[in-house]
């Protein structure tokens, strides 16, 4: 996004958290909702370029948005979509893409009320695993011109009564309306949402061995020193580290496994 869309997605991050505070919203109703408007504007293309056209008044456009949404969607939705179509956006492409964000947070948001965020961070996690090892379950998940309706039941079958709910909310929503992206693209940014719901940085922490309660918490407390920030710390084992640990945060990686050193030392051999 450039500048101008970035700063109108902060804007509507701001909308959906004081909108939010207020417990009497129904979080996963508004993320359906939000979802539902979403596939609207991404098929009718016409429509999101008038309600992103910077010559057209901003309160012409949230009065038209507010007009094509009532009686389909809660005031709540409306008043937020409305909302953001009065803000300046790069391209149309943009604002849907806020929208959608704005429906996951929602969900994040129900988890978050529930005590469940920190499940669903997990499960988000470890489904990409899954997914990332299992070339067959991912080719199912995302085929192209397979049944939107047989991939949502795949994704129940795998998920209903292993994960929370909100978790095959999600997932179901990312399989069946990818929207251009790679599934491990959007795990991932689901991933990233969710710790940002905690302020947190997410880690991505790969021994040869499961670390036990106190390594973790050791090297939790460590990172958020390092990065001024707390860090939450997804698992991943593999034996072919031999030892030690990989910490991967963003682009960021710190080595220090006993198979990174040899490698490194059969590159100075080599030289």
């Amino acid at each position: 996004m450039s500048l101008a869309s970035r700063e109108a997605l902060a804007s509507a991050r701001e909308s959906l958290d004081a909108l939010a505070d207020n417990t009497s919203v129904d979080a996963a109703k508004l993320a359906d909702e939000l979802a539902a408007v979403t596939a609207l504007l991404d098929r009718e293309v016409s429509l999101r370029r008038v309600l992103t056209d910077p010559a057209q008044a901003g309160e012409a456009k949230a009065d038209l948005a507010k007009r094509l949404l009532s009686g389909q969607v809660g005031g709540e939705c409306a008043d937020l979509v409305a909302g953001m179509v009065r803000l300046r956006w790069s391209r149309s492409r943009d604002l849907v893409d806020a929208i959608e964000e704005l429906a996951s947070s929602a969900d994040l948001i129900a988890a978050e009320r529930q005590g469940v965020l920190d499940d669903v961070e997990d499960e988000l996690f470890r489904f990409g695993r899954i997914v990332a090892s299992d070339s067959a379950l991912r080719s199912a998940l995302t085929d192209k011109v397979a049944d939107r309706a047989a991939k949502a039941a795949l994704v129940h079958q795998l998920l209903d009564g292993r994960a929370n709910p909100f978790t095959a909310r999600l997932v179901d929503r990312l399989v069946t309306v990818p929207r251009g992206r790679s599934l491990e693209a959007g795990l991932n940014a689901l991933s990233k949402l969710a710790a940002e719901r905690r302020d947190r940085t997410v880690a991505v922490v790969t021994s040869a061995v499961p670390l036990d309660d106190r390594q973790k918490q050791r090297l939790g407390d460590a990172l958020a020193k390092l990065y001024g920030r707390r860090v939450h710390l997804n698992m991943d084992v593999d034996p072919e580290v031999i030892g030690g640990i990989q910490v991967r945060i963003g682009d960021e990686v710190i080595n220090g496994t006993i198979a990174d050193r040899l490698a490194e030392a059969e590159r100075r051999m080599a030289g």
